[in-house]
């Protein structure tokens, strides 16, 4: 039986089980490993997930192992996690609401590999304060998926919204816009397909809102569905389930071109941390999508 390891004030049962294998020069990361990861990235990660509910998405074997998401609190997490009743289409519940350090590793400590977070706080769930754009390729091609997400960057410049970029740690980026919480997840979301709608029409050989990927071709989805009540996006500096371990990463526009998807992983993100710390630490204000919305009806 493996030792119990400490870390954060939170007891890690099977420190030693493998939840990444080894691949290529990369090695193995354990449930310790991840634990220890979640504490050292707290201060600048916590502050992204403060006030947002989490759907947990858990592999208790490892990523070689099935997995599932989880909504719900089980009944045996400790009053220290805390929670918040939410309604969702399973009917009213109570979800994880990570607030601390402690909290992030005790989620480390039940395998979930990767937090997923609301668009919206409790404070008001009806009223996201993101807009994300997912930009998803079908096919592998780096070239083509920066040069969506610049495409997405420089829409939001020309309707006069400031926008911030970040690595998936899987294969596209995230294009999201802070908003000030004045309009519903209906609005936000009609908004956002319709700037993906122009961006379509301008370069229909490159992007696609078809969701099915059977009909995409080798265009790159531009997702903005994710931008509704209930739905979650990967936030910064979560780790994915996949080959080494990496970990959704802020980056400059001016790093674009320089940052893979999925460069930055559990090994390596400490230091980029210490060289600039976090690229989101200042984030522009809450945004209305008023004028935006005008200008967007010239475009179309």
């Amino acid at each position: 039986m493996s030792e119990r390891t400490e870390v954060a004030g939170v007891e890690i049962s099977k420190p030693d089980k493998e939840l990444f294998p080894a691949s290529g020069d990369a090695g193995a990361v354990t449930k310790l490993d991840l634990a220890r990861y979640y504490e050292s990235v707290a201060g600048v990660m916590v502050p992204h997930l403060r006030g947002r509910p989490v759907n947990m998405q858990r592999f208790p074997d490892g990523i070689s192992g099935p997995s599932f998401y989880e909504k719900k609190v089980p009944a045996h997490f400790p009053d220290f996690v805390r929670t918040a009743e939410v309604d969702t289409a399973e009917g009213s519940q109570r979800q994880v609401v990570v607030g601390d350090g402690r909290s992030l590793v005790y989620l480390a400590q039940q395998a979930c590999l990767t937090p997923h977070t609301w668009l919206s706080r409790v404070d008001d769930l009806d009223r996201p304060d993101q807009l994300v754009v997912d930009v998803d390729p079908s096919v592998p091609g780096l070239a083509a998926v920066r040069r969506a997400t610049r495409l997405v960057g420089e829409l939001f410049d020309d309707l006069g919204l400031e926008s911030v970029v970040k690595t998936t740690g899987s294969r596209g980026y995230h294009v999201v816009v802070p908003l000030r919480r004045a309009a519903g997840f209906d609005d936000v979301r009609a908004f956002a397909r319709d700037a993906a709608q122009v961006l379509v029409d301008r370069e229909p050989d490159l992007l696609t809102l078809e969701a099915r990927k059977n009909k995409r071709g080798e265009r790159i989805l531009l997702d903005v569905q994710r931008n509704g009540y209930g739905q979650t996006a990967v936030p910064p500096y979560a780790v994915r389930a996949r080959p080494r371990a990496p970990v959704a990463t802020p980056i400059t526009w001016d790093e674009l071109s320089q940052v893979e998807p999925d460069q930055h992983t559990v090994r390596t993100i400490g230091s980029r941390l210490s060289r600039g710390g976090d690229r989101w630490a200042d984030l522009p204000r809450g945004q209305s999508l008023g004028r935006a919305r005008e200008q967007l009806r010239r475009l179309g």
